[in-house]
């Protein structure tokens, strides 16, 4: 690594780093796949493009893309689980590719869809196991489990086995399990999905308080907007592999219409279409119905709605996030035209 790089100021920096997976390729049929054991064809899939990043201590910076757009990739280079195929990276001045313990000692990754803790232990027995992997001072670490346990409301789970729990209380045992060493650098990729709105509340609330006080920098990645808007100071847009957006998130929302998803369903099909308001119709035939409004729109439409005669179910909802991004790149791709007919 180079001089200034060991020099940077930056808890977290990367000059061009990309990852590269190469796949084997099989067409259908036995005869192919016997072949495939003397000439095998290969593709290679990029996952990160060459990207360059700075981000300061304390930091926190929400990391946005559709399914399969590089964000978790992105993580698992900057915590070292995956090395880059090109290019160079710094956390804390470490090379995450080195996984130098001092290093391990003072980030934390938590994958939402994949637990760090054991399966058929209690969260007691593993926070055990992890304070002695860290080689923490034992009274401390079971003071930080209880005080963590504490504020997450989930003290009487912890003498539960984690594959009895409920989701949401397993992602609460993982929060601390990944806190429990205080990490300064947090990756924290998905920690609310497939919650229900109680839990994602909860979660949400708990790291909003956390890292106000104890001031990590953290990557944070989400398909709820609630989570990047309450948390995230900084925004990073991610689109096949590339960052397509840097900038706060009061900018992005800006470009991008805010919108809420309106569900319902009805006692009876509709006899007939009936006209909402502006480009809004619901169907002939149909008893089950969303509709995707405006804030503007929602108070009125919801207003008209609750008039018909047995509707019932009534839920509101964030739009998908991947709904926004495409949304987002839909009209950034449009202005590139007439951008660039304005360059000299």
């Amino acid at each position: 690594m180079s001089s200034t790089f060991s020099q940077s100021p930056w808890a977290i920096e990367t000059r061009e780093v990309s990852r590269v997976y190469q796949t084997y390729v099989k067409p259908e049929g036995l005869a192919n796949s016997l072949k495939g054991f003397w000439k095998r064809q290969h593709k290679d899939k990029i996952a990160l493009q060459a990207t360059t990043l700075q981000i300061p201590k304390g930091q926190i910076v929400g990391l946005v893309g559709a399914n399969g757009a590089g964000k978790t990739t992105l993580l698992k280079v900057l915590s070292g689980l995956v090395r880059p195929s090109s290019g160079e990276a710094r956390v804390l001045g470490f090379n995450p590719a080195e996984r130098d313990s001092r290093f391990l000692r003072q980030i934390s990754i938590l994958l939402g869809q994949k637990n760090q803790l054991w399966w058929d232990l209690t969260p007691h027995d593993s926070y055990a196991l992890l304070a002695e992997i860290y080689d923490l001072d034992k009274t401390a670490a079971k003071k930080r489990v209880h005080d963590l346990a504490e504020i997450l409301n989930c003290t009487h789970v912890l003498e539960t086995q984690l594959r009895r729990l409920s989701l949401g209380e397993r992602m609460k045992m993982e929060i601390i399990g990944a806190l429990l060493h205080e990490p300064e650098v947090l990756y924290l990729d998905e920690p609310t999905i497939g919650l229900d709105i109680v839990a994602q509340s909860s979660i949400r609330k708990f790291l909003e308080e956390y890292v106000a006080l104890k001031k990590p920098t953290v990557i944070l990645t989400s398909h709820y907007m609630d989570d990047i808007a309450k948390l995230a100071d900084r925004l990073l847009l991610i689109s096949q592999g590339s960052m397509v957006y840097d900038g706060t998130v009061e900018g992005f929302t800006r470009k991008t219409e805010s919108k809420k998803l309106l569900r319902f369903s009805l006692a009876e099909p509709l006899a007939a279409a009936l006209p909402i308001m502006n480009l809004h119709t619901l169907p002939a035939g149909e008893q089950n119905l969303s509709l995707q409004v405006t804030n503007e729109e929602l108070a009125p439409v919801l207003s008209k709605i609750t008039s018909l005669s047995g509707v019932k179910d009534i839920t509101i909802d964030e739009r998908d996030f991947e709904d926004v991004i495409r949304e987002f790149l839909e009209k950034e791709s449009r202005l590139l035209p007439s951008r660039g007919a304005h360059q000299p």
